[in-house]
């Protein structure tokens, strides 16, 4: 099966097609796409969060998150007190 690992960096995304073996996994997919996960980068499905050990399916897409440059609630107070 087909599946496409997303990871958005700030000025770029990059987006593989891996070609895995039906009952592969998040993992899987992150493997195969040549990524190194680090801690602090979480995973979905297609905009929902997703564990590692998640089956996928035809033409799911991976996604790493990587971690928040700001939390928006400081950032909201940030704002708030320049306002």
């Amino acid at each position: 099966m087909k599946v496409e690992v997303v990871y958005a960096r700030p000025r770029q995304a990059r987006a593989v097609q891996v070609e895995l073996a039906p009952g592969a996994t998040v993992r899987d997919a992150i493997a195969a796409s040549g990524h190194r996960l680090k801690d602090e980068e979480a995973v979905g499905v297609f905009g929902k969060r997703a564990a590692m050990d998640q089956p996928l399916a035809e033409g799911d897409r991976v996604e790493i998150y990587r971690p928040l440059a700001v939390d928006p609630k400081e950032a909201r107070r940030r704002r708030a007190r320049k306002a």
